[in-house]
Parts: structure tokens; C-alpha cells; sequence
């Protein structure tokens, strides 16, 4: 299920440098910059409160942005950073990238567990311990997944999940080329003790 691509609304910033910027942090707006696509960077100022609320969604970076900018045709960008006051954690500065539809990128995907009663190694009380609760995959911009599934259907006590175990969406793929674990089914911490001291 690919992700539906929302909007960004942004202005275009009038100047550059840090008096430019300093002034679009008074008037209530956060500079950013566009860049890539063999385009001129494009200066941009988005609204503080609603770039907070965007980015208190959750992942931001992660997310391919309708990105509207008065005057100018509607274009897909990525977000590439977000600089943030060193004390108040709050954002200064959002880079953002210019993609293709056909291009390809790395992102962080969502990793969902369905099945939990399905599987007999949690009915019997082990645990499901997630270690990559996301997971980097290179992906097409226009089609990027809103999440991976783990079906836990048939899982024992002691079974390892690994990223080839899982079917991707397609056209997507790990961004490392080891087949590393993503979760296990762990026994629990009774029984664990117990074969220990035995």
C-alpha cells in the first residue's frame, strides 16, 4: 500500500543569508531551501506552527511532500535535515530535496507485526522483541510503502525474524546487503532463568 503524498504549502523567502533568515524567524516562519533536480536552490520560508505540527506527526523524513509553492508549479521533494535550536530542540532551518517519481531513494520504512495470536511461542508467554522497529530500504519516490508487515502466523519461542523473511513491497529493497535480524520471539524470563541454572 503505497503512501498517499501529502501537501506542504511553503512561500518562496525574498533574500538570503542570515539577516533573510533572522527575519523570517520574527515574522513566524522557519527558511529552508530546495535544492537538486540540475535546478537552482530555491530559498523557502514555511510557518513555524504549522512546519511544528508536521513535524510532531511524526516521520517527517520519511515522507514524500506535495511540496506548493505560490508561483511556482507543485513538486515533489524529500526532506533531507532539520536543524534545531541546541537548547530549545525547536526547528531553524528544513532542507529539502527535489525527486522524480522514478527516482530512487533511501528511507526508513515502518515495520507493522500482525498475527500475534497466531503465533504459538507468544501464546505460550514468550515475548516479541522488535529490533529494528523501522527499516532502510531503497524505494521509488512515487510509490513509496506506507509500512512493511511481519506476519507472526506460526512463530516459536527462539525464532529470529530476519529482513529476508519479510515480503517487500515491489520494487523495494534493503539498503544493506546482509540478512539481518528485524525482531525475535523471546523465551520468557521464567523459563529462561530456569535453563540457566539447569
Amino acid at each position: 500500500m503505497a503512501r498517499e503524498i501529502p501537501d506542504l504549502q511553503a512561500v518562496v523567502r525574498t533574500g538570503t543569508g542570515k539577516g533573510a533568515a533572522r527575519q523570517a524567524r520574527r515574522e513566524g516562519y522557519v527558511p529552508g531551501i530546495i535544492y537538486g533536480d540540475g535546478k537552482e536552490p530555491t530559498p523557502i520560508n514555511l510557518n513555524y506552527n504549522y512546519l511544528l505540527k508536521r513535524l510532531r506527526q511524526g516521520r517527517f523524513l520519511q515522507t514524500l511532500f506535495n511540496l506548493k509553492v505560490e508561483g511556482q508549479p507543485d513538486g515533489h521533494v524529500i526532506c533531507r535535515g532539520v536543524q534545531r535550536d541546541v537548547v530549545k530542540d525547536l526547528p531553524t532551518h528544513v532542507d529539502f530535496m527535489r525527486i522524480h517519481d522514478e527516482s530512487r531513494i533511501n528511507l526508513y520504512i515502518h515495520v507493522t507485526f500482525i498475527n500475534h495470536e497466531a503465533s504459538p511461542g507468544l501464546k505460550r508467554g514468550g515475548t516479541l522483541t522488535v529490533m529494528r522497529p523501522e527499516v532502510e530500504l531503497e524505494v521509488m519516490a512515487g510509490d513509496i510503502p506506507d509500512h512493511i508487515t511481519v506476519d507472526l502466523s506460526g512463530k516459536q519461542i527462539g525464532d529470529v525474524i530476519h529482513i529476508n523473511d519479510i515480503e517487500l513491497p515491489a520494487g523495494a529493497k534493503p539498503t544493506v546487503a546482509r540478512n539481518f535480524a528485524v525482531a525475535n520471539i523471546a523465551a520468557p524470563a521464567g523459563i529462561a532463568a530456569s535453563t540457566e541454572e539447569e
